[in-house]
């Protein structure tokens, strides 16, 4: 999973226009038009992968738990793995692993929060489906902006309010589950505070010095820091259950991969192709893509209800995230 970046101007371009020997207007299609579109191409392509990769969590996880694995070993397993393999591509590409002393109060802190939002999730795919756990995760970046409008004064606009509603009102329309039973609040609780804790730990790294570090070395020592949790819940890993057979190490290291390195690294690129903005927006492929996997694999239902309220989210956050690029956008063509 990905941390805030600013939002860029409009991912739209023109393409020019010259006049060819005949004295008709023709597309000029230069080498750089040409590396423009492939470029963009190749971001859309990377976002959309990385999301979706993001979104194969609980398709990994649950037949962990099936094993009769709990949460922590899981979790530790999978922070473990990806810390591993982080670090080889960090080596790889010859990052520095080094750090200020400024730094490493703010990444343990940071580490911690990044870690409590795996554990809460994870936990809550124990008490509810897991395709509606990951859209209600996906509130995430509400919940920045309330962040930011109580503890930083920043402005709230109509369109962040109204998305705001929206959010919460299609939370409260999957109260009850395709079997028509009633969600768990617990479950539900903790996924607002997988959320949340997500929500502050992007605020969190956007208004700090950490936001000058690499996307891989910022990750890599938050998933060290956040190793922690688990080695002290599991008593010193004293408790750590082993995996209960061969075929499951598949699950485990799948799990430190996809939604873990691949895609860290193929949002990154996507950010720096084609802007944060639209970048972000291909994050709704993620609870999509979950959704997805609970119904074909694990057996989930969909209702027309959870449908609308799953819709909502979505909607909500797609507006909490262009509605400020949109606005510039039309200010600069009406200015």
């Amino acid at each position: 999973m990905r941390h805030a970046c600013v939002v860029q101007d409009s991912f739209w371009f023109f393409i020019g226009l010259s006049i060819n020997k005949s004295g008709i207007f023709a597309p000029d299609f230069s080498e750089r038009d040409t590396a423009m579109t492939n470029n963009r191409l190749k971001g859309f392509t990377y976002g959309a992968v990385a999301a979706a990769s993001y979104g194969m969590n609980p398709l990994f996880a649950l037949p962990l738990y099936g094993a009769g694995m709990s949460v922590d070993s899981v979790l530790f397993y999978r922070y473990f793995f990806a810390v591993v393999m982080l670090g080889i591509l960090m080596k790889v590409k010859k990052q520095s692993f080094a750090l200020k002393k400024t730094d490493i109060l703010p990444l343990a802190v940071m580490g911690l929060l990044f870690s409590f939002s795996s554990f809460f999730l994870f936990e809550s795919y124990n008490y509810m489906d897991a395709g509606i756990a990951s859209t209600i995760l996906f509130v995430y970046p509400v919940l920045v902006a309330i962040i930011m409008a109580v503890f930083f004064h920043e402005k709230v606009s109509f369109i962040t309010m109204f998305s705001i509603a929206l959010a919460f009102t299609g939370i409260s329309l999957l109260y009850e589950g395709g079997d028509g039973k009633t969600l768990s609040m617990l479950g539900v609780l903790f996924v607002i505070l997988s959320s949340l804790t997500y929500a502050i730990y992007i605020v969190g790294v956007n208004r700090s010095s950490l936001k000058e570090l690499p996307t891989a070395k910022l990750t890599f020592y938050a998933l060290l820091f956040g190793i922690s949790i688990y080695v002290v819940r599991l008593d010193f890993c004293t408790a750590l259950q082993p995996v209960p057979s061969p075929v499951l190490w598949a699950n485990v290291l799948s799990l430190a991969l996809f939604p873990t390195i691949i895609s860290l690294v193929l949002m990154t690129l996507s950010i720096h192709l084609i802007g944060s903005t639209p970048a972000a927006l291909l994050g709704a492929l993620e609870p999509v893509t979950a959704l997805f996997f609970g119904v074909v694999v694990f057996g989930e239902q969909l209702t027309p209800r959870i449908m609308l309220g799953v819709l909502m989210i979505l909607t909500a956050v797609t507006l909490i995230i262009a509605a400020k690029p949109l606005l510039q956008l039309v200010r600069r063509r009406i200015g």
